[in-house]
């Protein structure tokens, strides 16, 4: 993964997205694609009990995508709690550690399905916790080049809707909304902007809104198959919108994320 500081987000190579480094480490790519969600799925119900915004949630759910890429699940835990941690701070909605750690114990209770016991404040449970979810923070940082600038699709899609006369349409803006909000890879292979006109794409396709095609309105927003290896725009974005819909076909055991 290139380490070059830019404004745009950080992508993988074909080779990577092809053969991650869990996949070179004997796991499967249907189970390394159902841990990433499993990562999500947590951060994202961690992200609502803490009462973060959901970008901080978006931004650590790019962090804990990224990292995989660099590193094995294998060999590294805890990261999603990492993830969310630094995500806080960088996007200036610092939680609190001990919070983390709490909701994350909340959250493995019921997912066990056992009645929660909160976690002993004298118990020697408490500073482990705090070490790990510490490191798993560096670890991140480490592995990331410390690159952690992260931009989203939500933006662009919004400014998007509105040069193509789709602002005031609520159902189509939400559609598009629930894509970006999706958590799959895409936000470590695409650029937001291509990502935010799949959306689009993909709402107008499911709600059966024409959009202009002479020319083609993706190529206005300048989305291209530069990044995703694909000879036109319309099946780049084809590519994405698959990528999305994996996601709902995708059945996750919950159990798996405390394993």
């Amino acid at each position: 993964m290139s380490q070059n500081l830019s404004l745009e987000n950080t992508v993988v190579s074909v080779e990577l997205l092809l053969s991650p480094p869990s996949v070179r480490d004997g796991f499967s790519k249907e189970l390394e694609y159902e841990l990433r969600i499993v990562g999500c799925e947590l951060i994202q119900s961690m992200g609502i009990l803490l009462k973060l915004p959901q970008v901080a949630m978006a931004t650590a759910q790019v962090l804990l995508q990224r990292f995989y890429y660099c590193a094995s699940f294998k060999q590294f835990k805890d990261i999603a709690l990492g993830a969310i941690f630094l995500a806080s701070k960088l996007e200036e909605c610092p939680a609190r550690i001990r919070d983390i750690i709490h909701t994350c114990h909340y959250l493995e209770t019921a997912f066990r399905g056992q009645e929660h016991q909160p976690i002993d404040p004298s118990s020697t449970e408490i500073p482990e916790l705090n070490d790990a979810l510490i490191n798993a923070e560096s670890q991140i940082l480490v592995k990331l080049g410390f690159n952690v600038h992260v931009q989203h699709p939500h933006g662009f899609m919004i400014n998007y809707l509105r040069s193509l006369g789709m602002a005031d349409n609520r159902e189509m803006a939400q559609q598009a909304w629930n894509y970006v909000n999706d958590r799959t890879n895409c936000c470590v292979c695409y650029q937001p902007s291509t990502i935010a006109c799949a959306a689009i794409y993909l709402a107008a396709r499911v709600l059966q809104i024409k959009l202009p095609t002479s020319p083609p309105w993706w190529e206005v927003f300048e989305a291209s198959d530069e990044d995703i290896l694909f000879i036109s725009t319309f099946f780049a974005l084809v590519a994405i919108s698959g990528c999305i819909l994996k996601l709902y076909r995708t059945k996750v055991e919950k159990s798996m994320a405390f394993a």
